[in-house]
């Protein structure tokens, strides 16, 4: 009996190992196809043939296994560019800049380009197809209340064209003037159709040779169906001198620098708030002078925030929205209704953005810049931050020709390049060129002056 339990025992062991050793086999065996395999995409996101929207950046592969990437640049997808990838466990993450509205796209993972952990490298190429769909519908009104008739006209002209043509525009000399506009003329033929004046001297003004309330330069644009457009570098006290400044201290080599505290500024009663409103009293005084004369004006105040190199940008989002809102109500206030307001962006600060309720037109300066696909990367990179408004290029020097930037789908509202104060039209500029305003005049998607429609 004893010997009889001791057998079964002893098969039953001898059982055991046999099982555990054929299961040790085949875990050996399917670990070793393993790799002798690729890796096999399972799924992706965007699956093949989705349609996703065009704000979307990224596209997520799973893998049956984990992955690592061998060669970045093997990687690749049309009409737009791989700037990074990561990894999580069997999910391979491609990030993508420049990708558009109503676009098919194909990413292709090129044969060898990924390897299997463990595994092989891809014995072929993967692909995924893709569709974007519409951007989001553009806002149709203005923020202002009750805005005028000629100011609504302007706006619906700017959503008419946009994406589909693109304004031309020139940059004052300094201040009250179209002289920039007058030099493009001689060597071209043409108007640029929209004339750019800068509040820039309003603490002088009126002097004899600065005077805001003479209006006559910016009703003869109008009248010859000129789009008039505001800037305002605005210039306050210097402390301990008579000077006036705009740069913050230490931003522009001790040159017209002030250290006027926009905090401060923003506070009922301080010295620096009445400095403030007095002058936002005097602007309304100008503006309102062009609304008795029936003249809209795209106005773009307190630009370039976010650099820091003016004193509205030298401190804190917070301030300096509350400066913008400020001058908004301001002007509301006064009855102020020709406005179509324009907020530049430095990219990467929305932070800074006052709102959807008080910005119409979301603008970017760029300089010395001659890549337009690069230039094309932040006209997308605006359009996805700001979906519902329209993005113009609201200053620029030195870039790509508005031909190249137009090819490359950077598809901006307007175009202003900004003046050069010792051009001569024999000499070179330093921002736009002779052959700079030839290649842009000689596309039937640049809008010069003489065919822009009357919006009176």
């Amino acid at each position: 009996m004893k010997k009889n339990l001791f057998s079964t025992k002893l098969l039953l062991i001898i059982s055991f190992a046999l099982l555990v050793f054929s299961c040790k086999d085949d875990d050996e065996v399917t670990g070793t196809q393993r790799y002798k395999e690729p890796p096999v995409l399972l799924s992706s996101i965007p699956a093949t043939g989705g349609t996703v929207s065009f704000a979307d950046n990224s596209i997520r592969l799973i893998f049956d296994r984990e992955v690592t990437v061998v060669d970045l640049g093997m990687v690749s997808v049309n009409n737009a560019i791989i700037s990074g990838s990561s990894i999580s466990g069997d999910t391979l993450i491609f990030t993508l800049d420049g990708i558009d509205e109503k676009t098919q796209y194909t990413l292709t993972i090129a044969k060898g380009a990924i390897k299997g952990v463990p595994g092989l490298l891809n014995q072929e190429d993967i692909t995924v197809s893709f569709n974007t769909g519409e951007a989001p519908a553009l806002t149709k009104t203005l923020v202002t209340p009750n805005a005028s008739a000629q100011a609504k006209n302007v706006f619906n002209f700017l959503l008419e064209n946009y994406r589909n043509k693109i304004i031309s525009g020139s940059m004052a000399r300094v201040n009250w003037n179209t002289d920039e506009a007058d030099r493009v003329y001689r060597w071209t033929g043409k108007y640029p159709a929209i004339n750019t004046f800068d509040f820039v001297h309003l603490y002088a003004s009126p002097a004899s040779w600065i005077d805001y309330s003479n209006t006559t330069v910016a009703e003869n644009w109008w009248n010859n169906k000129g789009l008039v457009s505001i800037m305002w570098h605005w210039n306050v006290p210097i402390e301990g001198t008579s000077n006036f400044g705009f740069y913050y201290t230490g931003k522009n080599n001790g040159e017209g620098e002030t250290s006027f505290d926009i905090t401060k500024a923003v506070q009922d009663g301080t010295d620096e708030n009445k400095i403030i409103k007095a002058d936002l009293d005097k602007v309304a005084t100008h503006l309102l002078a062009l609304q008795a004369k029936g003249i809209p004006v795209i106005w773009r105040p307190l630009h370039e925030a976010a650099g820091g190199w003016f004193w509205w940008g030298a401190k804190d989002a917070n301030s300096y929205k509350a400066l913008w809102i400020l001058m908004f109500d301001t002007f509301k206030a006064k009855g102020i209704n020709n406005l179509i307001w324009v907020w530049t962006t430095e990219t990467n600060d929305n932070s800074w953005y006052p709102g959807d309720a008080y910005v119409d037109i979301i603008g970017r300066d760029i300089y010395n810049k001659k890549d337009a696909a690069a230039i094309y990367k932040e006209y997308l990179s605006i359009r996805k931050t700001y979906p519902g408004k329209m993005v113009t290029l609201s200053e620029c020097g030195n870039v790509a020709n508005i031909s190249q930037q137009w090819s490359a789908n950077a598809k901006w509202s307007w175009y202003m390049p900004w003046y050069d104060y010792n051009a001569t039209d024999e000499s070179e500029h330093s921002h736009a060129t002779k052959a700079f305003w030839t290649d842009a005049f000689a596309s039937d998607k640049v809008i010069t002056r003489d065919q822009m429609p009357s919006l009176k």
